[in-house]
């Protein structure tokens, strides 16, 4: 994942339109853990824009800020934070028919490795 979706989210949809991999769900989406209250990025998606851009687009088109902060890498070291997010709700990773919960040990994502894990740790504001 690397980028969370905070509860300061205002549902104004600038975010979604913006991410080069279609990883941010509306608030209106069964898939979204938080539906009815806020957008929510899936962390088995997110790739930060590597590749892309360079900062998340997401936070570059948010109106609002402490909206988009960091969270950890979506890779294998962070298995188990992901695996425990799921269960707790905080997350809702997808479940591919063949392959089961897509947690990183079945497909890590790239993250930005310049971003500090003190930042990650404190789900700082993603600043670009």
């Amino acid at each position: 994942m690397a980028v969370m979706i905070t509860d300061e989210c205002i549902n104004c949809d600038a975010c979604a339109p913006e991410c080069p991999v279609a990883a941010i769900i509306d608030d209106g989406n069964e898939k979204n853990p938080y539906e009815g209250e806020r957008f929510y990025v899936k962390p088995e998606s997110c790739v930060e824009c590597v590749g892309h851009a360079d900062a998340p687009r997401c936070a570059e088109a948010c109106p609002t800020e402490g909206s988009i902060v960091w969270d950890m890498p979506f890779t294998t070291d962070f298995n188990d934070y992901y695996a425990e997010g799921n269960e707790s709700g905080t997350y809702k990773i997808r479940e591919h028919k063949k392959k089961g919960l897509m947690l990183p040990e079945v497909k890590a994502q790239p993250f930005m490795e310049e971003i500090g894990m003190d930042l990650r740790e404190s789900h700082a504001n993603v600043e670009f």
